[in-house]
């Protein structure tokens, strides 16, 4: 199936408000397998908005409207939706007690042109809108279906969710199950090389998208069965993990500090951090995570060299010669976080995440990450020029924690160099 997203709002074409809608609308539209042709924005226009309706509705087979619901007079949206889908409106007796008890409720008195929100389609459907005061709308014509959401957030999401999305799935006479892979270490023209060619497959589908430091894919099967449409998206997701291997880090998770926090509960391991330049932003990502408390001692945040002498033990030597901002360092701070927490696990980071501070020979975006463990300790450079100060923390923190995800698990960590505890670290 075909969609296009059209979102309603002379708001948005000014750019007063972020349309955050057709994010998650494109998002919920991949999970269910239904391509996105296009996005558009048009203003509170009714000529522009039927134009745009008609071209939309001739090639695809769904379209799914944000915006325009409201009661006033530039709210347009279900009146121009309703002739494009040679249907009519009608006044709807219970949506208008649901909107004066609402109004009630809050204290104020209804107004007369709020009685245009209990306009409701007469061969079409009415979607309940718990959380305000326009409900959702479906439109169908001759096999094509047109869906009228609400466009603030916290209502078009729940009535998507709760309403829209089953009528659809029930619609297609279908039952839809996604698994989402989660991939760290290759960039995402690197996974896409690899496999590329997945993308191309019908049933079940699978779409790519870029996150900071990582590759989401999304695997959608389409089946008689919830069981039948699982064990598809199963068997395809065989074909990522043969070409991909071990940077698939973990399925339908919120993020790789959840699946470290997992791993380092399974094998009754304890980890602890010291941080420089991401100031806390790998210990706050672990403890964000329920179930945390088993598996984090505690973490230092070491901005000034004193600080990394004082708690850490760090050599001053060692701050002399190679500077905070060293593998030689970075090592050296693991081993000390390791030792004064007593931990099984320890990481390090040193960087400049700028946007000042950087020198030709240690710039702006560099990054040194150590994971330690007994004797032995894994060092990597990051080289992240060019990108935020959000950015160089972001990227460090998820390399940072993908190394603990490794070196808990025994495997290879790409790009990082094994010393042992006495060593030069030099990168």
């Amino acid at each position: 199936m075909k969609a296009e997203i059209i979102a309603v709002g002379t708001e948005l074409l000014l750019g007063d408000i972020l349309n955050t809608n057709a994010q998650f609308l494109s998002q919920e539209l991949a999970a269910m397998g239904i391509t996105v042709l296009h996005q558009h924005v048009v203003g509170d226009n009714a000529g522009r908005l039927k134009e745009l309706v008609e071209m939309a509705k001739s090639r695809s087979e769904l379209l799914i409207f944000s915006g325009g619901l409201g009661p006033t007079a530039d709210d347009l949206t279900k009146e121009t939706v309703a002739a494009c889908y040679h249907d009519t409106l009608r006044f709807d007796e219970e949506e208008w007690a649901k909107i004066t008890g609402f109004f009630a409720r809050m204290g104020r008195e209804t107004t007369p042109n709020n009685r245009k929100q209990a306009m409701v389609p007469a061969r079409g459907r009415k979607l309940p809108n718990p959380n305000g005061t326009a409900p959702g709308v479906w439109f169908e014509d001759e096999g094509r279906i047109a869906i009228l959401l609400p466009g603030p957030p916290n209502e078009l999401r729940p009535l998507w969710k709760n309403a829209a999305a089953p009528m659809l799935a029930a619609w297609q006479n279908c039952v839809l199950h996604s698994v989402v892979l989660r991939v760290c270490g290759p960039g995402e023209s690197e996974v896409e090389a690899k496999v590329g060619h997945l993308f191309e497959h019908e049933n079940p589908t699978a779409a790519i998208y870029a996150k900071t430091g990582e590759v989401i894919i999304r695997i959608t099967a389409r089946a008689a069965t919830d069981a039948e449409a699982e064990a598809a998206c199963r068997d395809y997701a065989k074909n990522f993990y043969e070409l991909l291997g071990d940077a698939v880090y973990d399925e339908d998770v919120e993020g790789m500090e959840e699946t470290l926090v997992r791993i380092l509960r399974q094998k009754g391991l304890a980890i602890t951090t010291a941080e420089s330049c991401t100031g806390g932003l790998v210990s706050q990502r672990i403890t964000g995570v329920p179930g945390a408390s088993e598996v984090f001692r505690f973490g230092f945040v070491t901005y000034a060299n004193e600080a990394k002498q004082r708690l850490l033990g760090v050599e001053g030597r060692v701050l002399e010669k190679y500077g905070a901002v060293s593998s030689q360092t970075a090592a050296a701070m693991a081993f000390g976080a390791l030792d004064a927490a007593g931990a099984d696990l320890a990481l390090a980071l040193t960087g400049i995440a700028g946007p000042g501070g950087g020198t030709p020979q240690k710039p702006v975006g560099l990054v040194y990450i150590a994971a330690a463990h007994g004797d032995t300790v894994w060092v990597k450079k990051l080289m992240l020029a060019g990108r935020s100060r959000e950015t160089v923390r972001l990227r460090a923190s998820q390399q940072a924690l993908d190394m603990a995800r490794r070196l808990a698990l025994g495997l290879l960590i790409p790009g990082a160099r094994m010393f042992l505890r006495g060593e030069n670290a030099e990168l």
